[in-house]
């Protein structure tokens, strides 16, 4: 009997050994985090790749708590990094980055890449990008890792219980359908019929998520495009939002809120939650000085009409007070725009978030509903 007690102890010990030496020792986060798409939610992968699309040096990072460029298109934090900052997570790591290994597994990834889109052609200017289709099978490839370590079972329920972001949609018509006059995908659809054939290949990357394990996906639509500095700086005379691609924006976002409804219904449960960046966008853009901006036109950082031309790099024009500031660079928010949006996110009303918020989700997933 005493030597099967001292087998089993000394087993025991051997297995809590293993699981340390792998990072597993220590108690699983609450819940997971994982992010797909584009440059708004890209936190690094890019410092990876030999593309174009990329924030690695300074001022990007200006305002992170390192002051150092990270990967992120944002004086400071970007959106996946302020909804882990309000839940109380620690935010993923890219899934690039060699780093993640062992208990960082547990947290999650950020499979987002800057300068994709739905389509895989989109981006192709950018070269090396982690299109969503790649990004899809990183995640699978991610969960064949925690199995690995943590088994199949268990990784299963991480999924399941995962918040997950999407953000696609922008970069198909700024760095496709309108990249230059006439192009390949203009010349293919018209406007109305281009943004049909999104929504329908979006569904179907949606569809993919599922299938994968996702069953808290955040889905968020387009910003106001012809707003930014540097459409501004393209094609705005006056400081007036693009009327173009506004109008692409109000075909978009609508449809794509119609497309998670139906998605909905046909999975039988509200697995996909809409997000209406356009109007959490245009509350501040329209009136800047309601929430301490001086201005949603002109970028903090670029060059050109608006700063809207061109990188944001150490020779750009740089503001003193980057949270006066609606946009970082010539497409991307600031972090204090960005704060304001992930509020929304978290406690928005029906007019910005379908069915629900955030808070609501997570509030009816802790009391089993």
């Amino acid at each position: 009997m005493t030597s099967s007690l001292a087998l089993d102890c000394c087993f025991i010990v051997v297995i809590t050994t293993f699981l340390m030496a792998f990072g597993f020792g220590s108690a699983q986060p609450t819940r997971a985090f994982f992010v797909f798409g584009d440059s708004i939610a890209d936190n690094g992968n890019n410092h990876f790749l030999a593309t174009t699309a990329r924030a690695d040096n300074p001022p990007y990072g200006i305002d992170f708590p390192s002051h150092k460029a990270t990967g992120r298109f944002s004086n400071g934090l970007n959106i996946p990094d302020l909804i882990s900052e309000r839940l109380g997570l620690e935010a993923p790591l890219p899934y690039l980055n060699p780093l993640l290994i062992g208990e960082k597994l547990l947290v999650g990834a950020n499979f987002a890449s800057a300068g994709i889109g739905i389509l895989n052609d989109t981006g192709f200017q950018f070269l090396d990008i982690l299109h969503i289709d790649k990004q899809l099978k990183l995640f699978d490839h991610y969960q064949q890792r925690l199995s690995a370590h943590i088994g199949a079972e268990e990784t299963k329920k991480l999924v399941n219980k995962a918040l997950v972001l999407i953000i696609l949609g922008g970069n198909d018509f700024v760095n496709n359908y309108y990249l230059v006059p006439f192009s390949a995908r203009s010349r293919q659809f018209s406007l109305p019929d281009y943004v049909t054939y999104l929504i329908s290949e979006y569904k179907k990357i949606l569809r993919k998520l599922y299938n994968l394990g996702a069953r808290k996906v955040l889905v968020t639509g387009t910003g106001p495009m012809g707003c930014v500095p540097a459409e501004l700086a393209l094609r705005s005379r006056n400081g007036d939002c693009d009327l173009e691609l506004e109008r692409a924006a109000s075909l978009y976002n609508p449809q794509l809120i119609e497309m998670v409804k139906v998605l909905n219904r046909e999975i039988g449960v509200d697995v996909f939650i809409a997000v209406n960046a356009h109007r959490m966008h245009m509350d501040f853009i329209t009136n800047p000085a309601a929430f301490g901006f001086v201005t949603s036109k002109e970028a903090c950082c670029g060059q050109g009409p608006y700063n809207g031309i061109g990188l944001c790099t150490p020779l750009s024009n740089l503001c003193q007070n980057r949270d006066l500031y609606v946009f970082w660079d010539q497409f991307h928010p600031s972090e204090k725009a960005n704060r304001i949006i992930v509020k929304q996110i978290l406690t928005g009303s029906n007019e910005y978030m379908h069915p629900m918020n955030l808070s609501t989700i997570l509030a009816m997933d802790s009391i089993g509903v």
